[in-house]
């Protein structure tokens, strides 16, 4: 039976994240159990006179699939496909909609493998690092991504769909006014358990994600002055998942803005490994905000667990240069922190503007 959400989840893509031309090219691509929703976004994009280019996906790569990144020699993997680099260099949107059967069928590839496939197309999707050209990546409710949540497929779909589908105006507007404080300020900081970690915004400005690249949305992010991270962060409260590999307990110490140390309680190794992809590895890429405020608990996935309210998340490696980054990295893993418990906070130039998760500006 159709879910008229899923109408609606479409609409929110099509016009409000993409905003589809007429004669625009939008690859469309997505796992198989996305169906419902992938078949909306076509026919939405067909209704504007642009062309639909769906692409199936069984995992989570748009070109690839893990059979062929398992197995295919190392220096195949550090060349892009050209037909994909031209893809990637005419289209004029895209968007992914994950459905996994699997949220950890990636954590048997290497990662070695995984880090050159991720460099060799770096270049080709600066267009989107940049947001030179719309994209959105979204979810749609599997049992996969429900498991993952501790959630009933049910729960996890009412909790998807009342994200994503909000006033986005107003979320807009309120937004707009906080992050307004984090553009006047040159420094921030941010305490919390076992953290005390100073870094600098000075002329750069955030970002609002109130209808952007992710759905859903609910952030405002922008980048550290690449050189300007001083002390340490703790990341105890959350396990982190990346590339289907989880750890806990992560703590990584920063000076002059790259990691010094690091470690974790588990998969410490992988951790250190990730770090060492490249030079830009060990750099701050990104510091979002969560403010959706359909999000409330922890789900072990990085798209709705980073914009939960309460919390920041720092991104290690590549950042965006559209807010002023400079960093580059075949990665960019985003780290949440929660900052609703007891002693933490958030400081501008000195001045405490959210405490406990809570904000003390308007």
């Amino acid at each position: 039976m159709l879910d008229p959400r899923d109408r609606e989840y479409a609409e929110l893509i099509v016009d409000g994240c993409l905003g589809v031309q007429p004669g625009w090219q939008v690859v469309v691509g997505g796992n198989p159990q996305a169906r419902p929703l992938l078949e909306e976004v076509c026919g939405a994009v067909a209704r504007r006179g642009a062309y639909a280019l769906l692409r199936i996906s069984f995992e989570g790569f748009l070109a690839q699939s893990l059979s062929w990144v398992a197995n295919a020699p190392l220096e195949l993997l550090e060349q892009p496909a050209g037909i994909t680099v031209s893809e990637l260099a005419t289209m004029d949107a895209m968007l992914f909609v994950a459905a996994p059967d699997n949220t950890r069928s990636s954590a048997a590839i290497p990662s070695e493998r995984m880090g050159a496939l991720q460099a060799a197309y770096r270049p080709a999707n600066k267009r989107m690092m940049n947001h030179d050209i719309p994209w959105v990546a979204c979810q749609y409710p599997t049992a996969a991504l429900a498991q993952e949540a501790g959630l009933s497929t049910e729960d996890f779909a009412q909790l998807l769909y009342g994200s994503v589908l909000l006033d986005w105006a107003a979320e807009g507007e309120r937004m707009r006014a906080i992050s307004a404080y984090f553009d006047d300020a040159s420094e921030v900081r941010i305490v919390g358990e076992r953290t005390d970690l100073r870094l600098s915004l000075d002329g750069r400005r955030m970002k609002v994600d109130a209808l952007g690249s992710n759905l859903p949305g609910g952030e405002f992010f922008g980048c550290p002055v690449e050189d300007s991270a001083e002390g340490v962060i703790s990341f105890a409260e959350f396990p982190a998942v990346y590339r289907g590999r989880e750890m806990t307990g992560i703590r990584l110490v920063f000076e002059a803005g790259r990691v010094v140390d690091a470690s974790a309680e588990t998969n410490e190794a992988y951790l250190i490994e990730t770090l060492d992809t490249d030079e830009g590895a060990r750099r701050l890429g990104e510091l979002g905000i969560g403010c959706n405020p359909g999000i409330t608990r922890y789900m072990k996935n990085t798209l709705f667990d980073e914009k939960m309210n309460g919390t920041v998340h720092l991104a290690v490696g590549n950042s965006y240069t559209d807010v002023g980054g400079v960093n580059q990295s075949a990665i960019h893993w985003d780290l949440v922190k929660d900052l609703r418990l007891p002693g933490s906070r958030i400081e501008l130039d000195g001045v405490v503007v959210q405490s406990e998760g809570a904000w003390l500006v308007p």
